[in-house]
């Protein structure tokens, strides 16, 4: 009989499906932005100049960014407009949600998984720039 962790790395590499090279590239382009956007202003600041600030990195670097959008609900063949918002997407495919908070909450997690599962893409991250460390604020999630 397998030891318990033979059978559980079995299980997740035949459910895991790793991700595109270009998701990996755009992965770490993120992690780059939130640190230099990070290093330059600091905490302390409204969560929308992080924002703004963050996607001019992604652009200079030639990635192709969108704000605040939305992400509509489909379900049982209906399409419901008054999904969720989004705030980061790059590329057409790794989804951010920034935030500027003191204590992080565990919804946008799932805030997160919601929208990655309602746009059908595969990894995400939450950036909370109110942190003194940015590594310390940078959440990855991959479905």
């Amino acid at each position: 009989m397998e030891p318990q962790s033979q059978k559980d790395i079995k299980f997740h590499k035949e459910k895991y499906t790793a991700l595109t090279l270009q998701e990996e590239i755009i992965g770490k382009a993120v992690v780059n932005a939130a640190y230099i956007v990070h290093k330059e202003l600091g905490p302390g600041l409204l969560e929308k100049v992080y924002e703004a600030c963050f996607c001019h990195v992604l652009s200079k670097e030639g990635f192709k960014v969108k704000r605040q959008i939305d992400v509509p609900i489909v379900f049982d063949n209906i399409y419901f407009p008054e999904g969720l918002r989004l705030d980061v997407i790059i590329n057409d495919l790794v989804i951010c949600e920034l935030k500027a908070v003191d204590i992080v909450n565990p919804v946008w997690e799932a805030k997160l998984l919601s929208h990655l599962k309602l746009s059908k893409k595969r990894l995400g991250f939450v950036i909370n720039f109110n942190v003194p460390l940015i590594k310390n604020g940078i959440k990855r999630m991959v479905l």
